[in-house]
């Protein structure tokens, strides 16, 4: 009744059926976890956002690494701006993808320590991007900034490459390590983007919060596959029984058609 499944068409729809259930199933899993991880994410950053500012000295120090933790907490810091060493960094985008730069000021502290603060967005004057852009000034003297704690950027983590021979005074990734080396200066791990005081006219343009990684995507993508998974043997045995029923109605009818007609 069912030796069609021996036939080579057969066997190798099932070989199919076979090797996709667990593959959908490993897939399913795989989705789990990015959901797992993207939910651990945005808890991380949702209690660094609602943690209350601490002074950035604690947090950071010359030549140290910012961890996951202390990503995006909020820091307060009082010295000065040195827009006279200020450069900024090439090919950022703002909320609608227009190119231009962010500006990355050193903010001398009053222990001579210098942090980098990211003042935020500005676009690019021209498409050649040569010349260092016209920037609105930061408040002068002294004052207290407030700003997200962030990592120093790399390759790796961005996908942006480290270029060299850039026009004077641009970068292209933010990297304390070499900007210490630039100013000749103690400066501390890291980088903060400025929270307060906001910008007269809203330029440089404010950089955003993080928002949350849509975490639901991934479960909906899980709860997919498995069902895919699942889908696979019925449809495997639906076209079994449907085989078997066409065989059954080829092999009814054949001896009615080789009968002789009346005389």
């Amino acid at each position: 009744m069912y030796r069609f499944l021996l036939s080579r068409q057969w066997v190798i729809l099932t070989l199919v059926a076979v090797l996709l259930i667990p593959t959908m199933i490993q897939l399913g899993f795989w989705q789990m976890h990015r959901y797992e991880e993207r939910t651990a994410r945005n808890d991380l950053v949702a209690r660094a956002l609602e943690a209350s500012p601490v002074p950035v000295e604690s947090l950071t120090t010359p030549g140290k690494k910012i961890t996951t933790r202390e990503r995006y907490r909020t820091v307060t810091a009082k010295g000065r701006f040195d827009t006279d060493r200020e450069v900024v960094v090439r090919r950022r985008t703002d909320g609608d993808d227009n190119i231009g730069y962010h500006v990355l000021t050193p903010f001398v502290l009053d222990d001579g320590k210098i942090m980098l603060v990211n003042r935020g967005w500005i676009p690019a004057d021209g498409p050649s991007q040569t010349e260092f852009p016209e920037i609105p000034a930061p408040p002068r003297g002294e004052i207290t900034v407030t700003g997200r704690l962030m990592p120093d950027e790399t390759t790796e983590a961005s996908g942006i490459k480290d270029l060299e021979g850039l026009p004077d005074r641009q970068i292209m990734l933010i990297s304390s390590e070499q900007q210490a080396e630039r100013l000749d200066a103690r400066v501390l791990g890291g980088y903060v983007v400025l929270k307060t005081p906001e910008p007269q006219g809203k330029t440089p343009e404010p950089i955003g919060k993080p928002g949350n990684e849509n975490a639901a995507l991934n479960f909906a993508y899980a709860i997919q596959w498995w069902l895919f998974a699942a889908a696979v043997p019925v449809g495997w045995w639906f076209l079994v029984r449907r085989e078997r029923r066409e065989r059954e109605t080829a092999e009814e009818t054949e001896p009615a058609q080789a009968e002789p007609a009346a005389v």
